[in-house]
């Protein structure tokens, strides 16, 4: 068990993240610094079709996106959660926005952890504060 419970699982694609140990020490001190703690977090990289489902099931949205993130702490400050993830949306994002796949990863990423710490983005302040919130932790990845 790593000493940081950040966890990667396969749902129905084959996908590692690369670095593990690094990614989790930067999920874990990008917590540390919004003043929260980490309990668990589990991320699921899936498809585009898995992550659909799951969007339509729980959150009656019939979209794709890149990303759903559940909150499973029961305590303000105690950061868990499971994070969905697909791989499929990462590669086709890097792509629109002419980035490497390994930073729109990390951008995704750190995007669920602000979500747990309680950042929103549906409205036009709170995605631009969300946006630089990102930024600021992608400036401190050195893996």
């Amino acid at each position: 068990m790593p000493r940081v419970p950040v966890f990667f699982f396969e749902e129905d694609i084959k996908f590692k993240p690369k670095n593990k140990t690094a990614l989790r020490d930067w999920i874990k001190d990008a917590i540390i610094a919004e003043g929260a703690r980490l309990e668990e977090l589990n991320y699921i990289f899936c498809s585009d079709n898995y992550l659909i489902e799951l969007n339509r099931q729980y959150l009656d949205h019939d979209t794709y996106t890149d990303i759903i993130t559940f909150n499973n702490s029961e305590t303000e400050g105690l950061i868990s959660g499971d994070i969905f993830i697909s791989v499929e949306r990462i590669r086709e994002n890097a792509a629109k926005f002419s980035t490497s796949e390994t930073n729109e990863l990390h951008r995704v990423i750190i995007h669920g952890v602000l979500h747990l710490l309680g950042y929103k983005d549906k409205s036009k302040a709170n995605k631009e504060l969300m946006t630089q919130k990102e930024d600021q932790y992608l400036a401190k990845v050195k893996f």
